[in-house]
């Protein structure tokens, strides 16, 4: 703890320099505080110290550097900042600033055309790409188009067969129409016609009975008479080749006699030849 209020302490007073330390309260709290603050801005401090070390150094580099050029520039071209022209200087202000907004360090020639080669190099990786993509798009397009042209063949056909139907069917439906026009017309007709005979036939006078209806009952009574007959006709057939006289029957039955007595005596004779 008292090491870290001197510690606040010695901080505050390299802060304020001259002036007083304002007063404050001391207890954990506050001490804690202006700790974390003091080796906060210490930290700081050193790490500006590093970066102004740095810009020292790299000034002292270009410093190193521009002089270098300038003597090349007087000993090889003859040239130098006094001989320029205002315009030239101008430019080459102009240049240094646009570099040094880039952050170019090297402009040697061999940078730049590495840099375009890697540029290109890169396009022409993106272009092939493309291209493959391109290919493989474009060979699904044509499996589609097959596709599509076979499937339109096909609707093509359906479509030329259902208009042939279509027009048989139409034909058929005339047809159909016609006939039932016919027919309606034919129905009509006859309907009169059946008006005026039943006029006819109640103007004289004729018997209900001989009527198409009374007619067709009849013939509804006597078919089921018929039906009702055939059980009692089946009954009869043992009975049918009877006959209706009982001297007849007596006769019938001597007959019948003298026949089997004749039978006998074949039968006999023929025993005896065997």
């Amino acid at each position: 703890m008292n090491d870290k209020i001197k510690q606040v302490n010695s901080w505050l007073n390299s802060v304020f320099g001259e002036q007083s330390v304002p007063k404050f309260e001391v207890n954990a709290r506050t001490v804690e505080i202006l700790y974390k603050l003091s080796q906060a801005s210490e930290g700081r401090c050193r790490d500006t110290e590093l970066l102004i070390e740095d810009l020292n150094q790299k000034a002292s580099e270009y410093q190193a550097d521009s002089a270098h050029y300038q003597d090349v520039l007087l000993q090889g071209a003859g040239l130098s900042c006094a001989s320029l022209s205002h315009q030239c200087t101008d430019y080459l202000s102009t240049l240094v600033d646009s570099a040094v907004t880039l952050g170019i360090r090297d402009i040697s020639l061999g940078k730049y055309l590495s840099s375009a080669v890697n540029d290109l190099s890169n396009e022409l990786l993106g272009a092939e790409k493309s291209n493959r993509r391109l290919e493989r798009d474009v060979k699904t397009l044509r499996k589609n188009l097959e596709s599509t042209l076979i499937l339109r063949e096909n609707l093509q056909e359906d479509k030329n067969k259902t208009i042939k139907t279509q027009t048989v069917e139409s034909a058929k439906a005339e047809e159909r129409l016609l006939n039932m026009d016919f027919v309606t017309t034919k129905a009509k007709e006859l309907g009169h016609r059946r008006e005026r005979a039943e006029v006819q036939l109640l103007s004289r006078n004729m018997d209900k009975s001989l009527t198409h209806q009374s007619i067709v009952q009849l013939s509804q009574e006597v078919t089921a008479l018929k039906q009702e007959i055939v059980p009692l006709k089946k009954k009869l057939e043992p009975y049918m080749d009877l006959c209706p006289n009982p001297s007849l029957a007596q006769v019938k039955i001597q007959e019948a006699k003298t026949e089997l007595a004749s039978l006998d005596s074949k039968l006999e004779i023929g025993m005896e030849f065997k």
